[in-house]
Order: structure tokens, then sequence, then C-alpha cells
């Protein structure tokens, strides 16, 4: 899951220089577009972000605010279409602090990526082996030049005392929720389905190929946070002439990822008609659940897929263990965490906390 995506809430908060490509366009939607050839009064149009050429030392720098924090795996600094002018190394750094800090405010940066040479007009995929939630990232571009897109890869940890008391959209993006499985996604992928937004045209939902066949189109979601759906919305909303025709929602709870067949399924919602370019809400009833398994009869045009409900206690506890132990040493002091609970971590488990410090478990994991 990009971490920095625009729709997921990241941006481009700071950059040392834009002059000759904005550097909100590093997390532009979608490829770069650059076409040849077009210029205006400051040169060539570019799409992403350049630097003006630097005459003596240094090194220009662009700080991005994950919509998402979390555990980066990988960042593609991708400089398609700059083949004279990308930048010959970069460096990426992190950084995490509670609130919404302004630019200046972020401190404690830490490499993620050491400098790393940098080749042209294409994706330089860098690995990240750090365990930590980050959320900000500073991406250094030495000497300077031009980058199109920045792609931040990670799994997403959501502070889970941020939920507790409400309901959620179990099946969102913004939880960690993900397609594991999916029959067909020729058209579009199955992953719009848990977008965060409502969708702007019929290419930001799921499509399958038309099934000329006996069969249906499946998709398997593996919920961000285990918890009771109480609401589920099925959106066919701009799919007018091909939206699903009806549909079907199972439940599984299990630590694995159940497939198509599993004996586990258990009915969420019968077999229901869908109307086109149509928000369905249906009121649903079901333990706790882990996964969701959608069948869309005869084959998949739909835009969104919502589950909504309260996140399961136990499964709360779990991700406070797992949000615990991934903060930075700075922003867990920054969260009020004792100085001896830090110096202990990783607890990895729910028990371990309790047994070592009882009076934040019962804060953290019992709110």
């Amino acid at each position: 899951m990009d971490l920095a995506a625009r729709h997921l809430g990241g941006g481009v908060v700071a950059a040392s220089d834009e002059s000759f490509g904005a550097k909100e366009l590093l997390l532009r939607a979608g490829p770069v577009a650059f076409v040849p050839g077009t210029y205006d009064h400051k040169g060539e149009v570019v799409d992403g972000w350049e630097t003006r050429r630097r005459r003596g030392p240094g090194a220009d720098w662009a700080v991005v605010r994950l919509g998402l924090p979390g555990i980066v795996r990988s960042v593609d600094v991708d400089t398609t279409s700059f083949s004279g002018n990308a930048p010959a190394t970069c460096r990426i750094e992190a950084c995490a602090m509670p609130g919404h800090p302004a630019p200046d405010e972020l401190t404690d940066w830490q490499v993620l990526v050491p400098d790393t040479a940098l080749l042209p007009d294409t994706h330089n995929v860098l690995p990240v082996e750090d365990s930590r939630r980050w959320t900000h990232l500073r991406l250094w571009a030495a000497p300077d030049g031009g980058v199109g897109r920045l792609r931040v890869e990670g799994d997403p940890l959501l502070d889970p005392r941020l939920l507790d008391g409400l309901t959620a959209d179990l099946a969102s993006q913004e939880l960690g929720a993900e397609v594991v499985a999916c029959s067909d996604d020729f058209y579009s992928p199955a992953d719009a389905l848990l977008l965060p937004d409502r969708p702007r045209n019929m290419g930001e939902g799921w499509e399958a190929r038309r099934r000329r066949g006996p069969g249906h189109d499946v998709v398997v979601v593996r919920l961000g946070l285990a918890g009771t759906p109480r609401l589920v919305e099925i959106d066919t909303t701009y799919f007018v002439h091909n939206a699903s025709g009806s549909c079907a929602l199972w439940a599984a709870s299990c630590a694995d990822d159940p497939g198509f067949d599993d004996p586990r399924w258990t009915p969420l919602l019968s077999s229901t008609r869908l109307q086109p370019d149509t928000r369905h809400r249906f009121r649903v009833k079901a333990g706790v659940t882990t996964h969701v398994r959608l069948d869309a009869h005869p084959d998949g045009g739909l835009a969104r897929l919502r589950v909504v409900g309260p996140v399961d206690r136990t499964a709360r506890g779990w991700a406070a263990v797992r949000w615990l132990d991934a903060l930075p040493e700075a922003q867990a002091l920054a969260e009020a965490v004792p100085a001896s609970v830090v110096a202990g971590r990783p607890f990895r488990t729910p028990d371990a906390l309790r047994q070592a410090h009882p009076d934040l478990a019962t804060t953290l994991l019992d709110a």
C-alpha cells in the first residue's frame, strides 16, 4: 500500500526548491505523463518535482507527510521522463511525531536509505529494512534534478486509541484492509473497492471482464482490524451499464486467509439484487469477523465495499501493542510512554505488556 498516496491524506509539505516542477507532483496519482516540447516561461513543462541547477555544494530536499503512518517496506524514486536531468543520488530519511506538526517542527530524522545512485528515466525501487513506524519522509536529491513520482510502499499502523468508542469502516485501506484474492481484475483492480474516498468515475472502481460462461466473480478482503459488522455498503456509482446484477457477502474469522471455497465462510448478506449507479446499504448481524468474501454475479462492476462496525476488543489490544512496539523512541517519549516501558520493548503480545506494566496496559489496552 502506498502510505503517501494523496487519496489517503499524503502531502508534500515543504521543499528546498521547485523552480521547474511543483513539489506536489511527486504524489500525483497515476504514472508520469510528460509531453515533450511543451514550454512555459520557466522552461519545458514537466510532470514531476524539478529543481534548478545547483552551482555550489549541497542538495535539494522535499518533505512528505504520510497519509497513513506506518512501517515503510520500500520507496520508489521514479525518474521516468527525467533522462538528462535526474538527480545523481538520493537519500531517504524519516521521522515520527504525534499530532499535526508544521514542517519546521519536524526533528530527529533517521536514515532509512543511505546515499544511493539513481538511474535516469526509470523506477528506482529502494528496499527499506526498518520496522519502526514513521509519519514523515524526507527525500534528498543530490546535487539537484527532477523526480517524477515518489511511492512509499508499506504497512499502515494506526494509533488504535483514535477508534475508541467509535464504529469504523473495517474494510477501508485507512485501517490496513487489503484484497487477498480476486477471481478477475481485467479492467481495474479490486483494491479500488477499499479506497476511503468516493469514486469520481468508473475507472475508480473494480471491473472484471464480461463472463461468457457459468460462475461468478469473487473478491476476498482481509479487514484492517477484526470487528463486528453492523452495516455494509455495496456501491455501484458510475457503473451505469455494467454493474454487477446481484451480490452476496460472506464472513469468516480466522488467522490465515481463507480461499474462495473455504468451509469457514458464513453468510453475511444473502444474494441481493443491485441497481446501477447506486449506493446500497444493508444492516447485517455477525460475530467477530476478520475477512469478508464478496460474490459478484455474474461478473464484477462495483465501485466500493464498506463494512462498518465496532473494532473487536481483542484485535484492538493487539493493534495497541504493535503500535507501541513500532514507535521510534522520540515519539514514544512524546506520547508520554514511560522511559522504562520504552526500554523494555518489544512486548509483542498484550499479555507480555500486562505482566511487565499492568498500569500502562490498563490505559493502553483496555480503553
